[in-house]
């Protein structure tokens, strides 16, 4: 636990929001990729602050874990 001393200037913690490019680092992804998938409505969450678009950490994160698979289905052959 971090022990904050009287007088000491409080620390504030990491920022949470990431840009664009900043998040498509964090997912290994363009951040093209992350502007189409605004664009068509699929992909991580994102918010808008005035004109800025920025991701939380814990949305992509969150995007990430709901997006895990296993196996590949392939539509079978007639």
């Amino acid at each position: 636990m971090l022990d904050i001393k009287t007088g000491a200037p409080r620390v504030r913690p990491a920022n949470p929001f990431l840009t664009p490019v900043q998040a498509g680092d964090f997912v290994k992804l363009s951040w093209r990729t992350l502007e189409r998938m605004r664009q068509r409505g699929v992909g991580p969450p994102f918010r808008k602050h005035g004109r800025y678009v920025r991701y939380h950490i814990d949305d992509l994160e969150a995007w990430s874990e709901a997006n895990i698979h296993t196996a590949v289905h392939e539509t079978p052959r007639a």
